[in-house]
């Protein structure tokens, strides 16, 4: 009992610093880089308030601060403070990519499954059992970033293995344990991209990379109240990020700011030959990219549907500010289309029912094997290592508390049979009735509900979708609101969370409530 009480005193000690510490300062400009969005570190830049070094220095203070607690980073990049340097210079010397708006200077952090080759970071999925494996290449948005000119500042906690392991909960991973909700750390994180999510809201980066299957964006970004854009499958390439399933793998932003989260989105964006998906899906990408989508009448004039059937909770707080802010869409000007229901919404809702987990756990080992055997070096070269390493060298009993059903189910399948192609042409299905009838029925722009549950009915179909935060209940626990639409829609989606954003202007920074 008395080492219970010790740590809980140590908790409350390390809460008391945080909550008692206010933004910081850091030039003698008095410019405030807390809360800070891309646009305003990029003016700070241009008046000689800040320097890239400056903000790096802050971030890495924050996650020295911070992180014990939240457990959102896995890892700094030791050559950040190095890479800041050389932003700074090619800022004084006016080099082409300096003078470009965007991410030129700017610290990232990127999500634990996305490949940095570097040989100073590690890329494990939160797992031991990829400590000390070595990648052939820059996952292709990693590169994407460097080119743009940002800062890779270090390595996102997450679920580990992208929630595809067992049933630990949400944000915990061997390497950097539970995650903490910033703002009522008692309170679910959401995953996989659970580090993203906590790191961005909590001002211990700029701007944030998570990958999402199926809710891993939207859902942390509810909530941690932070802006999530979920792209469609292959408009981001996944080449380099340890992968889930092909058909439902995507990359995408996670960030304080809608505008910020676009900022990433234009980077990150295009063709990769390693990554087939991104042939057909860069036809989507608008000349001149999504920045010119930023606007504040994006709600204008847009047809959206209002599905509550089984989202909204009558009653619920949630439902309460939902019904505020379709009246205020309205009020923006917005075409509402109220009480929509998807077809088969139940059976799409249900993993095993409709066949999504069939595909998972088929395109997972085959997806996981070729992944592994492509890297340079390993401790593991198969999922079959995995479980063994699991088995044999796992330390923890979380581990062995967690368990690795899914590893287990995985292992068990023998390709693509029968089965796993009949659950492809069900969850086709499903999307063709349900999500795509609906709209082109409707003549909707985008479909609207609270919270991040709607992510399976995006995730099955590869359909783009965005969070924004839209409110806290009354223990202060963040939600958001969730804008899906068809393949390619982005440049709409933008408008509209954009138009709500500013409407709303919901987001507040963390509380850290115990």
């Amino acid at each position: 009992m008395a080492t219970t009480n010790s740590s809980q005193l140590s908790l409350f000690l390390i809460l008391l610093a945080i909550l008692s510490s206010g933004s910081l300062t850091i030039s003698s400009h008095g410019f405030t880089v807390e809360e800070a969005t891309v646009a305003e570190l990029q003016l700070a830049f241009k008046q000689n308030q800040l320097t890239s070094r400056q903000l790096v220095e802050f971030y890495l203070g924050e996650i020295s601060r911070l992180n014990p607690v939240l457990r959102g980073v896995i890892e700094v990049n030791p050559d950040a403070l190095h890479l800041a340097d050389k932003a700074d210079r090619e800022r004084n010397a006016k080099a082409p990519s300096s003078l470009l708006p965007g991410l030129h200077g700017i610290p990232v952090l990127v999500k634990d499954n996305i490949a940095t080759k570097d040989n100073k970071m590690n890329t494990t999925a939160g797992s031991f059992a990829l400590l000390g494996s070595i990648v052939p290449r820059n996952a292709f948005v990693v590169t994407k970033l460097i080119n743009a000119g940002a800062i890779i500042l270090g390595k996102a906690s997450l679920s580990e293995w992208a929630n595809f392991r067992g049933l630990a909960p949400n944000g915990w991973c061997a390497r950097s344990e539970q995650g903490k909700n910033p703002y009522v750390l008692s309170a679910d994180t959401c995953g996989s991209s659970s580090g993203s999510a906590i790191s961005v809201a909590a001002n211990m980066a700029a701007v944030t990379l998570g990958t999402e299957t199926d809710g891993s964006i939207l859902c942390p970004s509810s909530y941690n109240s932070v802006v999530g854009i979920k792209p469609t499958v292959g408009l981001t390439s996944r080449d380099g990020v340890i992968p889930i399933t092909p058909k439902q793998d995507t990359v995408g932003p996670m960030c304080r700011t809608v505008a910020d989260a676009v900022y990433v989105l234009d980077a990150i964006v295009g063709f990769d030959r390693n990554d087939e998906a991104t042939r057909e899906a860069s036809k989507y990408i608008p000349r001149g990219g999504y920045k010119q989508f930023l606007k504040q009448c994006g709600l204008k004039r847009k047809r959206l549907g209002i599905v509550r059937n089984p989202f909204v909770v009558e009653g619920s707080e949630v439902a309460e500010v939902f019904e505020h802010h379709i009246q205020t869409m309205r009020q923006r000007g917005a075409i509402v289309v109220d009480n929509l229901t998807v077809a088969n919404i139940d059976d799409i809702l249900d993993a095993s029912g409709s066949g999504e987990l069939v595909t998972f756990v088929a395109e997972f080992k085959l997806s996981l094997n070729a992944y592994l055997k492509g890297l340079v070096s390993s401790p593991v070269r198969s999922l079959a290592d995995v479980i063994a390493f699991n088995n044999k060298f796992s330390k923890s009993e979380k581990i062995k508390e967690y368990g690795q059903m899914l590893f287990e189910a995985a292992q068990a399948t023998e390709g693509i049979d029968s089965g796993v192609q009949e659950a492809y042409s069900n969850l086709a299905r499903l999307s063709k009735d349900g999500l795509e009838k609906l709209m082109r029925e409707n003549k909707l722009d985008a479909v609207v509900t609270p919270g991040a549950n709607f992510a399976t009915v995006l995730a099955i179909g590869g359909f783009p979708g965005i969070n924004v935060p839209a409110g806290y209940d009354s223990n202060g626990v963040p939600f958001g609101i969730c804008f899906g639409g068809l393949k390619g829609t982005e440049p709409k989606l933008i408008e509209i969370a954009y138009g709500f954003e500013q409407a709303t202007k919901i987001r507040k920074p963390p509380s850290f409530k115990p």
